[in-house]
């Protein structure tokens, strides 16, 4: 019985420790989380090509439309290899700085909005649907990922500026 009541103290005492120990590590910046999400390696490859990754780890605040690696699959056959050449740098900056918005902006502010302007000066176009949220093409498929620096909207498309 002693033993029955000590495990139990003991197991309660190791989850009671788990708990406050997760509740306090600390959250990532933008690019941290996307690359522990996992689905997220292309972008990351792309980031890093671009020369971007600084900049979204830096104070911020950002929100950031990510595709997922299944988005970037959905471009034509070559085009992600060609964009991570490095004669391409420009126009890899300028895809990716188009997926990027100052501030942080969670879903249900977005929803409000028609259009928001990317870090690269153009704009896209937000739509509400009944599933959610769209930029420009895409669906947001998952909302309001938070950052230490920002915010991430996980979207299904590549979308590109004008």
């Amino acid at each position: 019985m002693k033993r029955s009541i000590l495990l139990v103290t003991l197991i309660g005492f190791l989850s009671l420790t788990t708990l406050v120990w997760a509740g306090s590590a600390k959250q990532g910046d933008i690019v941290d989380t996307a690359i522990g999400a996992g689905s997220f390696k292309t972008l990351a490859a792309a980031l890093q090509a671009a020369g971007l990754v600084e900049t979204l780890k830096s104070a911020g605040p950002f929100t950031v439309f990510a595709p997922t690696d299944e988005a970037f699959a959905k471009l034509p056959a070559g085009t992600v290899e060609d964009l991570l050449k490095s004669e391409n740098k420009a126009k890899l900056q300028a895809i990716l700085t188009y997926h990027v918005v100052s501030g942080k902006v969670m879903s249900g502010d977005a929803m409000g909005l028609r259009a928001a302007k990317t870090v690269n000066g153009q704009e896209f176009a937000i739509r509400k649907q009944a599933g959610g949220l769209m930029v420009d093409n895409a669906n947001v498929v998952k909302a309001d990922i938070e950052a230490s620096n920002g915010v991430i909207h996980v979207i299904d498309q590549v979308i590109l500026p004008k």
